[in-house]
């Protein structure tokens, strides 16, 4: 992204986010730009399955059941990135992406994270679907 657009909102909304530079797009495409977060694994910080860590303005607004989720460690993928591969689509083709996230797709992508088995066999479903989707586009 370039320098200091955050003002222009916290969601990227695709190809059509001006905020984006064309080797952004690119590697956005391809997931890419979630390698660096490989070093917050590293060192602990995050696990490769886990809940996706989300943005102050939008855990504001979970309820105190959905809190609960900011006690497990974040991690890189869980079920919600991979039914919402696609949201960047979804918000090319909202009128208002801001409210079709909070009101649709975060309670769904919440709900996902919630319901998650802690268990090895899930951890690895989720890895090997991850690449999967990734690989199919």
């Amino acid at each position: 992204m370039y320098i200091n657009l955050e003002k222009g909102g916290l969601l990227t909304i695709g190809e059509n986010d001006p905020r984006i530079t064309s080797i952004g797009n690119i590697l956005r495409k391809f997931k890419l730009d979630e390698l660096p977060q490989l070093f917050n694994v590293l060192k602990g910080d995050m696990s490769l399955v886990g809940p996706r860590p989300e943005v102050r303005k939008y855990v504001d607004l979970y309820n105190d059941d959905q809190k609960k989720i900011l006690f497990l460690k974040p991690g890189i993928t869980d079920w919600a990135s991979i039914k919402f591969i696609n949201e960047n689509e979804l918000f090319n083709n909202s009128l208002n992406p801001e409210t079709l996230y909070v009101n649709e797709i975060l309670p769904k992508k919440l709900e996902l994270s919630m319901g998650y088995n802690y268990t090895l066999k899930e951890y690895f479903k989720i890895i090997f679907s991850t690449i999967l989707k990734i690989l199919k586009g």
